[in-house]
């Protein structure tokens, strides 16, 4: 990923949940329109115009980068559970909780 080029001036946190889903909505005559919800709280992401390579490369980052947080989701899902097993286990062998 590149350096940015511009300070940050504020940042925006939306969490993941029931509520968060995407949606992509394509369209024949216009560029495609990808929706992230967090609730009550919607973000679009399109073009300003006509597909550009720029268009493409960020639409590729953003896949990569998605990619990578599901990745480490999964990741931090798996170590938690076998954290939860552990304990239960210590906690049926010893009547103690770990």
């Amino acid at each position: 990923m590149t350096r940015r080029r511009t300070p940050r001036t504020s940042v925006i946190r939306l969490t993941t949940g029931q509520a968060a889903r995407t949606l992509r909505h394509p369209y024949s005559l216009h560029p495609p329109v990808l929706a992230l919800d967090f609730g009550a709280t919607s973000v679009l992401i399109t073009t300003s115009g006509p597909v550009t390579v720029d268009d493409l490369k960020f639409a590729r980052q953003l896949a990569r980068e998605a990619a990578h947080f599901v990745l480490t989701l999964e990741r931090h899902f798996s170590l938690s559970h076998c954290e939860h097993r552990h304990a239960d286990q210590a906690t049926a062998t010893t009547g103690k909780a770990a």
